[in-house]
C-alpha cells in the first residue's frame, strides 16, 4: 500500500512522463533484480541510508550514472526506452524510505 501511494504521489509530479502503473512496471522489469536485494552493491529500494550519499551527488549525476552504467549496472539499467525523466522518477521511487 505504501509503495502504491508513493508511486501515485510520484506520478502526479511526473504525470506527463510516466504513470504510477508504468513506474511500478518499469521498476519491476528493470530495477528490482538488483535493487530489491542490493545485488552487486546496488543500493536497496526503500533503504534511505543506502541512497543518502548517492542522492547528495545530485539527480543529474545519478541519471548520468544510469545512462552510462556504473559498476555492475549496465548502461540505461536495462531500461532502453526510459527517458531522463523516467530515470529520475525511478531513482526517487527507489530512494524513498519504505
Amino acid at each position: 500500500m505504501t509503495r502504491m501511494l508513493l508511486g501515485l504521489i510520484l506520478a502526479v509530479g511526473f504525470s506527463a512522463v510516466i504513470s504510477a502503473g508504468e513506474l511500478e512496471d518499469r521498476y519491476n522489469k528493470t530495477c528490482v533484480v538488483c535493487h530489491a536485494a542490493g545485488a552487486a552493491g546496488a543500493p536497496k529500494t526503500g533503504v534511505a541510508a543506502e541512497w543518502e550519499s548517492r542522492m547528495a551527488k545530485g539527480m543529474d549525476a545519478l541519471v548520468e550514472s544510469v545512462d552510462k552504467g556504473m559498476n555492475a549496472m549496465p548502461p540505461k539499467g536495462m531500461c532502453f526506452d526510459c527517458s531522463a525523466d523516467d530515470f529520475k522518477a525511478l531513482i526517487e521511487y527507489m530512494a524513498a524510505p519504505k
